[in-house]
C-alpha cells in the first residue's frame, strides 16, 4: 500500500515534466497540462513564423548546369589552336593540303574536347556538393535559430526548458 502512495506520488510530481524533441520542458508557475500544450503550440508557431526557415525556391535557383558542354568547347577551341601551333612547327605543314590540315586540327580539338568534357562535368560536380553543404548548414542554422526562438518563448511564459 506504501509503495503504491509512493507511486502516485511520483506520478503527480513528474506529470508536469513535457518531453518533446530532445526538450524538457517544466512549469514553473503550476501551468496545468493543458496551457502546457497550448503553450507549446504558439511557441512552436512563433519560432516557425520567426524567418529562421530558407525560402525554398533559394534552394533550386541556383543549379549549376552546362559544365560538360562548356568544357567540351573549351577543350575544343583549345585543341585545335594547340594543332595548329604544333603543325606550324613543321617546315612541311605548310606544303599539305587544306583538308588534311583541318582533318589534324579535328581530331585534336576532338580528344582535347573530350577531356575538356570530363573537366567541366568534375568542376559541375564540385560545384553541387558545394551547393548541397551549403544548403545544409543553412538549413541547419534556421533549425538551430527555431530551436533558440521557441525555448525563449517557452521561458518567457514561465517554463523551465532544458
Amino acid at each position: 500500500m506504501r509503495a503504491r502512495g509512493l507511486l502516485a506520488a511520483a506520478v503527480v510530481v513528474l506529470a508536469p515534466v513535457v518531453v518533446f524533441a530532445d526538450t524538457i520542458v517544466t512549469p514553473l508557475k503550476g501551468q496545468s497540462a493543458a496551457q502546457i500544450q497550448q503553450d507549446q503550440a504558439e511557441c512552436r508557431s512563433i519560432a516557425a513564423s520567426s524567418g529562421g526557415a530558407p525560402p525554398a525556391e533559394a534552394a533550386s535557383s541556383g543549379r549549376t548546369r552546362g559544365g560538360r558542354a562548356r568544357g567540351a568547347a573549351r577543350g575544343a577551341a583549345a585543341g585545335a589552336v594547340a594543332a595548329e601551333v604544333r603543325g606550324q612547327q613543321y617546315d612541311r605543314y605548310d606544303d599539305l593540303p587544306d583538308d588534311v590540315k583541318r582533318e589534324y586540327r579535328q581530331n585534336n580539338a576532338g580528344g582535347a574536347a573530350a577531356a575538356g568534357a570530363m573537366a567541366g562535368a568534375s568542376r559541375q560536380r564540385q560545384a553541387r556538393r558545394e551547393q548541397a553543404a551549403q544548403q545544409q548548414a543553412a538549413q541547419a542554422n534556421a533549425a538551430a535559430g527555431n530551436d533558440q526562438a521557441y525555448r525563449a518563448c517557452l521561458m518567457g511564459r514561465g517554463y523551465s526548458v532544458q
